[in-house]
Formats: structure tokens, C-alpha cells, sequence
């Protein structure tokens, strides 16, 4: 579905979502010696863009929100470096969308969701040529944008998006992992327990950078209502826990609980191979 970015005038019955509560937290694992993850919290209007903190909560009423999780790849500190040049290119491009679209100048979303990952993947490519240190740099990066009603999304590599319904017990992956186990798995090829046990399953088809000559990223949106819960990360929160697991974190809601932090933490203890980030974005 393509539609127009929400002039800010014309309010609508989506209006109604009026704010989003944000959890993140990262953890370098038990083996890995840096931390190749980056995450990302942005709040931003046609004036001004303010990066968040790990958690919080806003209204949507004059801002729109956006969330990213990237996994950077690459020799020393390439990877760090990659995920991170990802990241800032969010905080540049999507204001500059949101000050079209309040000028109205109408822009489909997801033109402007190609447009930012070509960014990225061309500033990648460029650094990975120009410096010794950058050779290979890459990373995945999985991104949602919040608009009321709507929720955005893009993504290249095996970082993931979740979508948890209100009072649903349903944990849906939006995004597609581009790997080939992964298109195993979507295809009924193999079982989810075949795909977390197979050797193959951490290589990628598909990333921003390296030698990849083209980018073309997964690209929608998902219409959300009050008590959805949007989860992104990466693969190595998915490595340490199961779907069930994941979603009796989800549901917990007590003041003072971030439940990021306690997925980050047990996939941890799972497995902890990798590193591991979450962001968790409630609709409220």
C-alpha cells in the first residue's frame, strides 16, 4: 500500500493514537570484545530533530517518531563504525521529509524509505573505498517510522521487526530475513527449528555497504491501534530466544520495567555469541 505522508492540518480518526512508551538496551554478549550494534530513537517535526533516550514516551500530535536497530560487519572496528554512519543518516533524511510534507509537498513513503537507505548504503561504499580501516564496512538496518495510525517500515539484512496485536498472543515478523535459510523457512522448506540450528543461518544475501552494488530494501506499513507493541532487533536476540519467550516479556506492564532490557538480558544467557539489541515501542 502507498500512501501520502500525514499532513499535520488535516487531522483524521487516526489521530486518536496520540502517543508511543520506548524501551532499548544493548549488550555486547559473552564473546564478542566490541559492540557492532547501534540503536537509534528520533523525534522530529518540520523545525527540529531530538535523538531519545533508552526509554520514554511522546505524543504523536506534532511529531512523528523513529526507531532503528542496525548490526554493522566488517574488520577492527568497521562494523561499529558502519552501524553508526546508518543510524545518523536517519537523523538527516526523515525531517527533511516531515518539512515537505507540512509545506504540502506530498511525498510517498516509500520513495523517501529508498531514498535513505541508497544513503546509507552509498556513504558505506564510499568510506569502504577512500579508507583502509572502512574496506568491507557494512550493516542490516531495520527501521520504523511512526505516524498516527500508520507505522512505516524498511529493511535490509537480518535484524527484525515484530508486530504484536493488541490482547494477541500472535508474534508476526514484518520483515524478511535476507538469507537463504531464511527463504527456506518462509518457503516451508525447513522448520524454525531446522533454521536456528543451521550453519548457514547468519549469512547474508543482502546488506548496506561492502561490495553490493544495489540496494533494495523491504519496504511497508501496518496500520496500528492502542496496545499494539512494535519490537525490533537484532539476530542475536532472536539466536538466544523463542517466539513464546519473547512474547511473555512483552506483556509485562509495571512501572519501572523496561522490558528491552530484560530481552536483551535473557537472550543473553541463552546464548550470548553475539551482540544483542532490542527497542520495544508500545502504541498507547
Amino acid at each position: 500500500m502507498t500512501r501520502k505522508l500525514p499532513a499535520r492540518k488535516q487531522k483524521s480518526a487516526a489521530s486518536r493514537i496520540v502517543g508511543l512508551q520506548w524501551f532499548g538496551w544493548t549488550d555486547v554478549g559473552q564473546v564478542r570484545k566490541n559492540n557492532e550494534d547501534s540503536f537509534l530513537g528520533l523525534r522530529f517535526d518540520a523545525l527540529e530533530v531530538q535523538r531519545l533516550g533508552k526509554v520514554g514516551e511522546g505524543s504523536l500530535v506534532e511529531h512523528d517518531f523513529a526507531f532503528a536497530v542496525c548490526d554493522g560487519m566488517g574488520g577492527a572496528k568497521a562494523g561499529e563504525y558502519a552501524s553508526q554512519i546508518a543510524v545518523e543518516k536517519i537523523t538527516t533524511l526523515l525531517p527533511r521529509a516531515f518539512q515537505n510534507a507540512a509545506r504540502g509537498l506530498g511525498a510517498d513513503f516509500p520513495d523517501i524509505i529508498q531514498e535513505l537507505y541508497s544513503q546509507v548504503h552509498r556513504a558505506l561504499v564510499y568510506l569502504g573505498l577512500s579508507y583502509e580501516e572502512c574496506h568491507g564496512m557494512q550493516t542490516t538496518m531495520s527501521m520504523a517510522w511512526f505516524t498516527p495510525g500508520w507505522i512505516y517500515f524498511g529493511h535490509v539484512g537480518d535484524t527484525r521487526i515484530y508486530f504484536l496485536p493488541a490482547g494477541k498472543n500472535e508474534l508476526q515478523q514484518i520483515t524478511h530475513d535476507d538469507t537463504h535459510v531464511g527463504w527456506l523457512l518462509r518457503n516451508g522448506k525447513i522448520s524454525d527449528y531446522e533454521a536456528r540450528r543451521h550453519p548457514r543461518r547468519n549469512v547474508l544475501q543482502k546488506a548496506l555497504g561492502g561490495e553490493n552494488q544495489f540496494v533494495d530494501p523491504q519496504v511497508g506499513a501496518v496500520a496500528c491501534s492502542r496496545g499494539d507493541t512494535i519490537l525490533l532487533c537484532s539476530d542475536g536476540m532472536t539466536e538466544g530466544l523463542y517466539e513464546h519467550q519473547i512474547i511473555e516479556v512483552l506483556r509485562v506492564e509495571k512501572p519501572g520495567f523496561n522490558p528491552a532490557k530484560t530481552l536483551v538480558e535473557s537472550a543473553v544467557l541463552g546464548d550470548g555469541r553475539d551482540n544483542t539489541t532490542a527497542l520495544v515501542v508500545r502504541v498507547v
